[in-house]
């Protein structure tokens, strides 16, 4: 089957289906790496003001388009308020934060980052309590959240806004005052969020997928924490053997699955081989029989990986996600 190698949303911008994820690169590594994204032909980069490199995507973005103003126009740069920022009133501060830090013109997509909130401390964008847990602002909902994200667009600051880590419920409220333009959510062969991504479709929300080869980093922290089983998505059987037949990579197939179900996805690798790999996506096809295999092996909530128990006590908040 053939599946665009873009998402069309307002204005006939284009969000590359396959992006480049920045989520745990530290600074030192992340100049080097986008640099090889971008000679790959990446265009589409995912960060976050939560991930505390903003300002090196920036740097290695802009000694890219080096003050030309087409090369601009080939980005697609999202990035996402902190869940410190929520609060309607501390909303600019965030924003204008992260847009220094950037250092572009503008930005393509800014996300609501989670739909709970830390308390707002300056300096500490993850809070804790003296026992560790989170110190959670209980007061705020993604409604007034949402309502006073919508004027950053009027500055021409920011081109598109969108959501992450929503539930089906809250995506419908939040399409009742504006309908987002992009949902972010992990979605992999284990956690394969089929209801949600039907909803989202139906709303005409496309939707990418952050964690699409199981982010093995989150998940041996998670197991060393819990001690709880979290599968490598790349040694599974199946993908093995699919990725044999095709004479691909393991994560390639991983791609290619989400792709033939219409999701787009944020890949992060710092290996030139690899980066190169996940991006060279759109020259073969998963059969009928191999996305039935592929399918079958979705274990709902069990397949989560980021859950936000690594947040302590951030189940408390009542707009938290994953009650259900």
């Amino acid at each position: 089957m053939s599946v665009p190698k873009y998402f069309v949303i307002e204005n006939g911008d284009r969000i590359p289906r396959i992006g480049f994820g920045t989520w745990q690169c530290p600074d030192t590594e992340l100049e080097k790496t986008v640099a090889f994204a971008l000679d790959a032909g990446y265009r589409h980069f995912d960060s976050a003001q939560a991930y505390e490199n903003e300002a090196a995507l920036g740097r290695a973005l802009n000694h890219w388009i080096a003050g030309d103003v087409q090369k601009r126009k080939e980005l697609f740069v999202v990035t996402k308020l902190a869940p410190s920022g929520n609060p309607p009133k501390l909303i600019d501060e965030y924003f204008e934060k992260s847009f220094k830090a950037l250092g572009l013109q503008y930005i393509d997509l800014y996300l609501m980052h989670t739909p709970f909130t830390f308390e707002h401390v300056p300096g500490d964008l993850h809070p804790k309590n003296p026992d560790g847990s989170m110190k959670v602002n209980l007061t705020t909902d993604i409604v007034s959240t949402w309502k006073a994200m919508q004027k950053l667009k009027q500055s021409g600051q920011v081109r598109h806004l969108g959501v992450s880590n929503v539930n089906e419920e809250q995506l419908k409220r939040l399409c009742e005052v504006a309908k987002p333009a992009c949902l972010q959510i992990e979605v992999h062969l284990l956690c394969q969020q089929r209801a949600l991504i039907d909803a989202s479709n139906r709303l005409g929300i496309p939707v990418v997928a952050y964690s699409p080869l199981g982010s093995k980093a989150l998940a041996d922290m998670l197991a060393a924490k819990t001690g709880r089983e979290y599968p490598s998505l790349l040694d599974l059987p199946v993908v093995q053997s699919i990725a044999a037949t095709h004479n691909r990579t393991p994560a390639q197939i991983l791609l290619r699955f989400l792709l033939q179900h219409g999701v787009g996805a944020i890949p992060k690798s710092t290996d030139p081989t690899r980066i190169k790999q996940n991006i060279s996506v759109w020259d073969f096809e998963l059969n009928e029989t191999e996305m039935k295999q592929l399918n079958s092996l979705d274990r709902g909530e069990a397949g989560r990986i980021c859950d936000f128990t690594f947040f302590p006590g951030i189940e408390k908040h009542p707009e938290f996600p994953f009650k259900n």
